[in-house]
Parts: structure tokens; C-alpha cells; sequence
């Protein structure tokens, strides 16, 4: 899409594009109704803003007569280029979907970036496999084995603090796993191909677990008192409910000490797990910073 032709459109309409190619690169398809509830245009509006995204970029869109709707085209190339961390905020909080601009801040601020993002070409076929419900096969890189091809039922992603992962059944070692993006390579669709009853997420136990946890200043830090202002504690404790596949991201994250004398010296560990019972048997709780599992759990991390 030549940049003049996009000069003569209103921001308005720049912003309702940038939607659409968002819709179609990262979902796979659009309605006409998805940019009425969006933007809270007409119909008729709709249609004229879809039509427009065609002229202008023919090679991203087709229509799919059966399903009623606009999808991605094969020879698809973006126009819009969207930072990962602006993708990733519409992927998985539902804002900054309009054109992405460099605007003034109201206040001077600054946030510490990732060392890496994903690739959003690949971001890109793990979105849509999951809005589709299909398999994806993958080139995937793992410190263990390195390279080996798969197939894996993806259903979200998690951001663990540091890396955005993909949860999904492994169909290899038939378990549920996270999956680093930045490993994957080569994904494709294996649209058409069945997805059994027990790769769905409601088969996956560590994701339908929720774990309640109960954070207090850590017994060994000095002022407790500063440390429930900076948690914003209720009677001297944080309480917070996780699911399983998440828990030991957050512990880690935060340098929770869940030993259950704790035990953790530093400065960093100003927080406690009161009850380091309250994640047994969740299988990332390796990460968990001094949680030690028993002997007869079994529990590993299920990640790649």
C-alpha cells in the first residue's frame, strides 16, 4: 500500500485499516459486524471500509462465501507495522488496535523493555491456530534435544515476566507443555486435521487448577510495614488465586520465597509463600524460588 495513497485517508480510517489487518494476521478472518461493534459504525460503513482495505492491499484479503466472512489471503504482507508489544497488548488485553503512531506522553516515563519479542510472523500462525482450534506443526528448539518437528494443539499464551510462551498439547510426549515462541520456526496450519477430546484445554489439569496463595512480608526483612505499602496488603497479607500453569512464573517473577522456614537470604525475597503446601503438585513450582517438592510427587516442569 503506497504510503500517498494512505496520506489521503482520514485517521479515522487509518485506524479502522489497522484493525482490519490486525483481524485478518493474527485471528485469520474478520466480519463486517467486527468493525460495527468496534468502532460503532454503520453497516454500510463497514462495508465501504472493508472494500477500501482490498483496493488497497488485494494481495491480504479474500472472502470466504461459506463462512460469511473476510479472511487472510495467501500472499498476504502487512502494512501496518506494529511493535510485538502492541500486538501482544490487543492479543491479550483488547486495547491499541488502531495505527500504531509515535504520540507525545502526557508525563515523562520510562518502562524497562524485553531483551527479545517474538517474531509476529510466527506470533501470527500460533494466534490463528488458536482462534481456529487446529493443529500447528513446528520446528521446535529446545536446550535439551534442539531441533525436532512437532505437532501441537495450541490454546494461549503466557507471559511468564520475562518471555511470552504458548500453552499447548504435545502431541509427541502427549502432554501439556509450554512452548517458547522465540524457539518455534516454520509453523503451518494443519487446518482440517481433527483435534482429539483429550488435547483441549479442559483436559489440561494444570490449567484448570486454581491455586490460592497467601503472600506476607518476608519474617526475616527488616519493616514489614513498607512491604504491605508496596503490595498494597490487606491485613498484612496478599492474597492471590493462579491457575497451576502460571504459579511458578509468578513466584519466580516476584521472588517469592516458598521454603517453608524461610529460609532465602537477600534482599530481593521480601515476600513469603505462608503455606508452601498450597502449590504441591503444581509442576512449575520448580521455579518457585526454595520450594522443595516431596520426594513422591513427581512434579517437573512441564516446558520446553
Amino acid at each position: 500500500m503506497p504510503n500517498e495513497q494512505l496520506a489521503d485517508l482520514t485517521q479515522p480510517q487509518r485506524d479502522r485499516l489497522a484493525f482490519v489487518e490486525l483481524r485478518l494476521r493474527f485471528i485469520g478472518e474478520i466480519r463486517r459486524q467486527d468493525l460495527v461493534t468496534r468502532f460503532g459504525i454503520g453497516s454500510a460503513a463497514a462495508s465501504r471500509d472493508l472494500a477500501l482495505y482490498k483496493e488497497l492491499a488485494p494481495g491480504n484479503i479474500d472472502y470466504d462465501s461459506k463462512a460469511k466472512s473476510y479472511v487472510l489471503a495467501p500472499g498476504f504482507q502487512p502494512v501496518f507495522e506494529f511493535p510485538p508489544e502492541r500486538v501482544l497488548s490487543w492479543l491479550t488485553q483488547g486495547f491499541g488496535d488502531g495505527e500504531p503512531m509515535r504520540l507525545n506522553a502526557w508525563v515523562v516515563s520510562e518502562s524497562l523493555s524485553r531483551l527479545t519479542d517474538p517474531d509476529l510472523d510466527t506470533l501470527a500462525s500460533v494466534t490463528r491456530a488458536i482462534h481456529q482450534e487446529c493443529p500447528l506443526g513446528i520446528e521446535y528448539y529446545s536446550l535439551s534435544r534442539g531441533r525436532t518437528e512437532r505437532q501441537i494443539v495450541p490454546f494461549a499464551l503466557i507471559d511468564n515476566g520475562l518471555r511470552w510462551h504458548v500453552r499447548a498439547f504435545d502431541r509427541e510426549s502427549k502432554e501439556f507443555r509450554d512452548f517458547v515462541i522465540t524457539r518455534i520456526k516454520n509453523p503451518v496450519l494443519l487446518q482440517g486435521q481433527p483435534v482429539a477430546a483429550n488435547e483441549i484445554s479442559d483436559q489440561d489439569v494444570q490449567w484448570t487448577r486454581i491455586v490460592e496463595l497467601e503472600l506476607v512480608p518476608h519474617p526475616d526483612q527488616p519493616r514489614p510495614e513498607i512491604t504491605e505499602m508496596d503490595y498494597g496488603m490487606r491485613d498484612g497479607m496478599l492474597r492471590m488465586k493462579l491457575r497451576a500453569a502460571t504459579a511458578g512464573y509468578v513466584l519466580r517473577k516476584w521472588s517469592v520465597d516458598c521454603s517453608p522456614d524461610h529460609s532465602l537470604r537477600g534482599h530481593e525475597y521480601r515476600l513469603w509463600l505462608r503455606d508452601h503446601l498450597a502449590i504441591y503438585g503444581v509442576r512449575n513450582a520448580v521455579l518457585a524460588p526454595g520450594y522443595a517438592a516431596p520426594e513422591s510427587s513427581g512434579a517437573g516442569a512441564a516446558n520446553d
